[in-house]
């Protein structure tokens, strides 16, 4: 089948925390015999901070999008090219219109892909008269990126004709363990961006457990932190390039995971650093959220903190040993059950009628 994606960046994860997600299930759906197009704007300086080339499992056109026309002009050429066309939550500008357009190319199968659930329905449930959610009947189907049966339920309520979750997972090609780099190395490292609705939750799961902490070290990646990292224990490392998130997962004692706000409030909504870091072995501590158990088992696979000092008490009582037992266990899970050549097999299932 041939698939065209309206997304943020498939090239670029610069502000685009989807990207991990686009690149390990589109370079799937392409070993499967899928032709993938990828549409991206030029926006948030993602192009000037590309982390690849083209791959060689789709095709990435890049379009202008300051004006309104430059990207109906895009969106037209599509039309009788594409038997899925898939506009993704998220692309960040022209959203709206994105919606608008593809619809309106009429394509045997259109899909709303949302890579952002929780905070996507709150949006359309907070005002009656939002836009897409005028429209989101109108998609053949919606696909999420997490969020389990809340999700499911809340996009039925909005007459949605069916949504199904295709969850985050691990592409064993890009994310694997690696050598340790010693200027990585730390007892605790967090990799995210500094965004509204994680910042107060980043506050007390990673910079509160390293003022209870001041004897360990600890590692900051991810845009926006400069005016905030100052603690005498804490490394800002800034915007870490995809390449680098093996090394930085294989280096820290343990990595830390903090979701946002509105997925953590919904559950079932495992972010793509849950995959990276047990694809890497690593030892993970993630913030508590209703549904881990799906995926990696607490205590076993993953340590589970229900604040700042669930998190210092958990690093504080982890040595290498266990650390390293964590991590294998981790991985071994995740191969096993949640790799994006499964996710590919769902996407195909669920495109034939299959039960999901």
């Amino acid at each position: 089948m041939r698939f065209a994606f309206f997304g943020s960046s498939l090239v670029s994860s610069y502000w685009n925390g989807a990207c991990t997600y686009y690149r390990g299930l589109i370079r799937c759906l392409h070993e499967r015999g899928h032709e993938i197009t990828f549409y991206e704007p030029i926006a948030y300086g993602r192009q000037e901070h590309r982390d690849i080339d083209d791959p060689p499992y789709a095709r990435v056109v890049v379009y202008p999008a300051e004006a309104e026309s430059r990207v109906l002009e895009t969106v037209a050429g599509v039309r009788g090219q594409a038997d899925i066309v898939v506009k993704t939550s998220g692309v960040g500008v022209h959203d709206q219109l994105l919606v608008e357009a593809v619809l309106e190319l009429q394509a045997p199968v259109s899909i709303f892909w949302d890579v952002d659930a929780p905070a996507t329905l709150a949006g359309m449930e907070a005002d009656p008269a939002d836009r897409l959610r005028g429209r989101i009947a109108d998609f053949d189907l919606v696909l999420t990126y997490g969020g389990g049966e809340p999700v499911v339920s809340r996009y039925r309520e909005l007459v949605a004709r069916d949504c199904v979750p295709v969850y985050n997972a691990l592409d064993p090609l890009t994310h694997h363990p690696v050598a340790p780099l010693e200027h990585l190395g730390a007892d605790l490292s967090f990799l995210g961006n500094r965004l509204p609705d994680r910042e107060a939750r980043v506050e007390e799961f990673f910079f509160a457990a390293a003022a209870a902490l001041p004897r360990h070290s600890f590692l900051l990646g991810g845009s926006g932190w400069e005016e905030r990292a100052g603690d005498p224990n804490v490394r800002y490392l800034g915007h870490v390039s995809t390449a680098d998130h093996n090394a930085l997962n294989c280096s820290a004692l343990a990595v830390l995971n903090v979701s946002r706000e509105s997925m953590a409030a919904n559950g079932f909504s495992p972010p793509t650093r849950i995959f990276e870091a047990a694809g890497a072995a690593a030892c993970l501590i993630t913030d508590e959220w209703e549904g881990i158990e799906l995926f990696l088992e607490p205590g076993y696979e993953v340590l589970v903190a229900e604040d700042g000092a669930a998190v210092a008490a958990q690093l504080d009582g982890l040595d290498r040993d266990r650390a390293a037992a964590i991590g294998s266990a981790a991985r071994r899970r995740i191969l096993g059950e949640h790799t994006y050549m499964r996710r590919a097999v769902q996407v195909e299932a669920i495109l034939a009628g299959a039960p999901a």
